[in-house]
């Protein structure tokens, strides 16, 4: 994509996107509702035209093409399953509307649903099937046909969060054996950092940063990335804005002499216990407030509400401080 624009009366739902995704990558949109990511992969979908810009596959300009004749495919949260067809005809109808033989449909639509972890299931149909069969099937629907890219909207947002953590790490293994590059569009930042290669943050139309998981989340480089992605706290220090994660902070033990952290004095205001970690609020004597999560590793206090005001030193590294900016307005700067 290159500098590729969408402007809807006088709003710019995606104003100004440079970015390539690699061949076989799992590349993930992520962003708030409003901030561009779907509208973007619409106009690589062919649903939306660009305002502005090009848009290319495998070297290839597609601005101008229509969605049939790219090769790319869509899965939706709906799953869009048609009702009264069974799982098998489901899965072969785009090799059939595509005048592939019906011996060559059938191999390939068996070798779909095996790699969705559906044999068996081809006579049944959606509505005897649970959500997540029923997403496999949209999953099968689309691999089958062997398109160069898949586009993925919002497509585990229906499903409960047992089910949907479930099925994040059967779409990965499942990218991984057919080799076909995803690209996912989520505003939810654990589903992106779990499934992801690389992230690209969006803000506003336009892209924040883009980065591997591990990247993303260690060094944000805007206010709003840090933010966004997980929890963070922001810290003005002689004049500079600084990021540190709730869980690089300590609560130092009363009398310990802490080696190599940046220490500060101030007094719970909250804690609240959240089952694996304990989560505090303590606001500094020099002024602001921190996050600090504090992991139940041994066993918890019974009543995590008693510590609610008391004083305390929170320490941390230096090095687990980062810099951020105000927001980055170009791919340039966000790289």
């Amino acid at each position: 994509m290159s500098n590729l624009t969408k402007q809807y009366g006088e709003v710019w739902a995606v104003a100004g996107i440079d970015l390539e995704v690699e061949r076989g990558e799992f590349f993930t949109f992520l962003g708030p509702s409003g901030s561009g990511k779907t509208t973007t992969l619409r106009m690589i979908a062919g649903f939306e035209d660009p305002t502005g810009g090009t848009i290319e596959l495998a070297g290839e300009d597609v601005s101008g093409v229509p969605p049939y004749d790219r090769a790319i495919n869509t899965v939706f949260q709906d799953y869009a399953l048609f009702p009264h067809m069974t799982v098998a005809e489901n899965v072969e109808y785009g090799l059939r509307v595509g005048g592939v033989e019906k011996r060559d449909r059938a191999g390939r639509r068996d070798e779909a649903l095996e790699m969705v972890r559906l044999p068996g299931y081809g006579e049944r149909r959606p509505a005897e099937l649970s959500g997540g069969q029923r997403q496999r099937v949209a999953l099968a629907r689309a691999i089958v046909n062997r398109p160069k890219v898949l586009l993925l909207d919002e497509p585990l947002g229906a499903l409960d969060l047992k089910l949907r953590e479930q099925m994040q790490t059967e779409l990965k293994t499942i990218q991984k054996d057919v080799g076909i590059t995803f690209v996912y569009v989520t505003h939810d930042q654990d589903e992106a950092l779990t499934m992801s290669d690389r992230i690209a943050v969006f803000n506003e139309g336009k892209i924040e940063q883009v980065s591997a998981p591990v990247e993303l989340y260690e060094q944000p480089m805007t206010e709003f990335v840090a933010g966004f992605v997980g929890v963070s706290n922001l810290l003005d220090r002689e004049g500079d804005r600084f990021a540190i994660r709730p869980e690089k902070i300590q609560l130092v033990e009363s009398g310990a002499t802490p080696n190599g952290l940046h220490t500060e004095r101030g007094r719970i205001a909250d804690v609240s216990y959240a089952g694996m970690v304990t989560r505090y609020t303590v606001r500094l004597d020099g002024g602001g407030e921190l996050q600090v999560v504090r992991q139940n590793v041994e066993e918890a206090s019974p009543d995590a509400s008693s510590e609610q005001g008391q004083e305390v030193v929170v320490g941390w590294r230096p090095e687990h401080t980062v810099a951020v900016s105000g927001q980055v307005t170009t791919e340039e700067e966000s790289r």
